[in-house]
């Protein structure tokens, strides 16, 4: 398993199968689309000054799959400080073999909190300590390797929401550091998020979700905005607590 630049990955087609050169090139068109401008605005820095570090994994359905996205999360971990401002890790995914009866939203979701907690399990470190354990908590956010985590995740299904949609499964993890100047405190922070409402708004054709807030806000809860679905509504526990629970259960 290793993590690539888009640099490398453009030079080096001859080294990538085929969905892999596929996946990444569809999200390079995506994301340069000037016409249609993406609406994440550090994700189209983060491209275009090569902070961002893609990986790509197995059928989301196999367990082999965890364990290439355990080993890629952490590979970044250990790098993602010395990438760049905008970085992110962009895991792609093999998700041809999931028939399109099956590809629903809701298959994909399930498919989403099935891999994070298992990649948790095979985390190595301690959760950090000022990061609260309960999903429910406001200033709840993923980790893995001692770093805390803002996931994303697009699929094939998402028709409405056209943000989250992607022609391969697909996860995004960014680092909590990178929103450090960029948060609900920040006059930067204020103004950017305007910029991402609007060009949210003229992506989707359809009002932001409700769950999508600031980090550390009461109302807000981090793992509602991770997998969003077509419409407004929300899932009414985090899964992530869930299926940690009934693991440790068939475990004990």
């Amino acid at each position: 398993m290793e993590l690539y630049t888009k640099r490398w990955i453009e030079g080096h087609r001859e080294e990538f199968d085929d969905w892999k050169f596929s996946a990444f090139t569809y999200f390079k068109e995506m994301i340069e689309d000037n016409e249609n401008p993406y609406p994440c605005i550090p994700g189209k820095l983060g491209f275009h000054n090569d902070t961002l570090r893609f990986g790509f994994a197995g059928d989301p359905q196999d367990d082999e799959s965890s364990n290439q996205l355990g080993i890629l999360l952490k590979q970044y971990s250990e790098v993602s400080r010395d990438t760049g401002k905008y970085t992110s890790l962009v895991v792609l995914f093999d998700s041809r073999l999931i028939a399109p009866q099956e590809a629903s939203v809701d298959k994909f979701q399930s498919l989403f909190w099935t891999l994070i907690n298992k990649v948790h399990e095979l985390d190595e470190k301690p959760w950090p300590g000022h990061i609260p354990k309960d999903p429910h908590n406001s200033e709840w956010e993923f980790c893995f390797n001692g770093e805390p985590y803002f996931a994303f995740c697009a699929t094939p299904a998402h028709s409405v929401r056209k943000s989250r949609h992607f022609p391969y499964f697909l996860i995004a993890f960014q680092p909590r550091w990178v929103f450090d100047e960029i948060n609900a405190e920040t006059a930067f922070g204020k103004k950017l998020k305007k910029a991402i409402r609007k060009r949210l708004l003229s992506y989707d054709g359809i009002e932001a979700h409700p769950a999508l807030k600031w980090y550390g806000e009461q109302d807000n809860y981090e793992w509602e905005q991770y997998f969003l679905s077509d419409d407004d509504s929300s899932l009414s526990k985090c899964p992530f607590t869930a299926l940690k629970n009934k693991w440790k259960g068939i475990r004990s």
